[in-house]
């Protein structure tokens, strides 16, 4: 039976460097179970240590959690990846690990903290999350649906960081499985402005750094479970399954 779920299928933690320390795994979960969602997506910079701990906090609890990643390509384009399984996710982070130069500082970027579901903090990333990552956006896509999952172009909206914002359109031999719109423009606004996207799926997400933001961005999608397929049928518009915009 297909069901309504509200779901932000982009929230960060404290992993992320621009992201604050209260964004801990049980943290996350209690301020989502109480903004009534159903479903989120654990969306890091270029990195996912921190998502396993957050699918073990909402072990029992009425909410699911599906693995994924926010990357940076080349071209210093925001992509989200959604899987899954852990072991999808763990196989794209050695590709985005391998190309990801530079060294964190905390002074300049903050800490990239991994806190498991005790709230205990289990070590920091050193890496430049922050940073570019040297594979192409195109290739990006492609290594996301070979590993089964799916891309979601994020915050087109945006000036930076965007795919719009750094390319100057959405390149159509880029198969994206949906476009993100930022809250500050909602999807009824995008739908306007962007006309000649309209064969595309929008969803909004919070793309929350901070635990007050959780819950003010999301989006209803009508599955019959929580499954990569099944969004991806949602977002085709297939099977019955759709994204209420």
């Amino acid at each position: 039976m297909i069901k309504e779920f509200r779901c932000d299928l982009h929230i960060h933690t404290c992993l992320s460097p621009c992201a604050d320390l209260e964004m801990h795994p049980e943290a996350v979960i209690e301020k989502s179970i109480a903004e009534q969602l159903d479903v989120i997506v654990v969306c890091d910079h270029n990195s996912s240590e921190n998502v396993q701990y957050v699918i073990k906090t909402a072990e029992g609890k009425p909410i699911t959690v599906l693995p994924g990643m926010e990357i940076t390509s080349s071209e210093e384009v925001h992509l989200l990846a959604l899987f899954d399984k852990l072991d999808e996710l763990s196989k794209l982070q050695e590709i985005v690990y391998r190309s990801l130069p530079g060294k964190n500082n905390e002074d300049i970027f903050g800490t990239q903290a991994i806190v498991n579901e005790s709230g205990e903090v289990e070590g920091f990333n050193e890496r430049l999350l922050i940073g570019a990552t040297e594979i192409t956006l195109s290739k990006l896509v492609e290594e996301i649906h070979t590993l089964g999952g799916l891309a979601i172009a994020a915050h087109i909206d945006r000036e930076s960081f965007s795919v719009i914002g750094q390319l100057g359109f959405i390149p159509p031999d880029i198969q994206f499985d949906a476009l993100e719109i930022s809250t500050r423009t909602g999807v009824r606004t995008a739908r306007t402005k962007y006309p000649e996207l309209s064969g595309y799926s929008f969803i909004e997400s919070s793309d929350a750094h901070f635990i007050r933001d959780i819950g003010k961005g999301f989006t209803k999608i009508y599955l019959e479970e929580v499954t990569i397929n099944e969004l991806k049928m949602a977002f085709e518009k297939r099977g019955g399954r759709y994204v209420q915009e």
